[in-house]
């Protein structure tokens, strides 16, 4: 994986990010698999699940060049983001909107909690569980993240398209539903 880059709002991107934001959609790549022509990929190429797992693979780089030196991954920036949108939020509930199990989120959680970027706090009606909030580091942390995370939905809304979006978010929520 290459090394991650200092980015600011403004910054040059990636020439394959910037013909993404450009408006001038590149012709759709090859399917993945023998680009060297020695490498087959054993039918996987046509399949949805290996091409939604390369997509995410491919997604999350880009968000990782667009943050620069924050090594706050896609998916923990996902749950400080939906913690900030509800504060005291229970971490079952949490679970459940995240779309995590247990034995992913407990780890991400202390690991946002050692950042200081969020406390948990035993929910006052039920002492058995958590109640989660954002830090005023946390908070200070998506303000700066966040225009790069609206930069990089920007460059993926070019590549679908505006008049493909609406679809695109159906088919993956059905998608999510569906095997969920």
């Amino acid at each position: 994986m290459a090394p991650l880059r200092a980015s600011r709002p403004g910054a040059p991107m990636p020439a394959e990010e910037e013909a993404a934001t450009s408006g001038d959609s590149p012709p759709a790549p090859p399917p993945p698999g023998r680009p060297d022509g020695e490498t087959g990929l054993g039918g996987l190429e046509e399949m949805l699940g290996f091409n939604l797992r390369l997509a995410q693979e491919a997604s999350f780089a880009a968000f990782a060049r667009r943050t620069g030196q924050s090594d706050l991954r896609p998916g923990r920036f996902a749950i400080l983001r939906i913690i900030a949108a509800n504060s005291g939020l229970s971490q079952t509930a949490l679970s459940a909107a995240a779309g995590r199990d247990k034995s992913t989120l407990t780890p991400a959680l202390a690991d946002l909690e050692k950042r200081g970027l969020i406390q948990r706090r035993r929910a006052p009606r039920d002492r058995r569980s958590y109640a989660l909030f954002v830090t005023a580091e946390g908070e200070a942390v998506l303000r700066a993240l966040s225009g790069h995370a609206a930069a990089h939905d920007a460059a993926l809304d070019a590549l679908v398209g505006p008049e493909q979006r609406a679809m695109f978010l159906a088919i993956l929520r059905r998608i999510a539903a569906g095997i969920g």
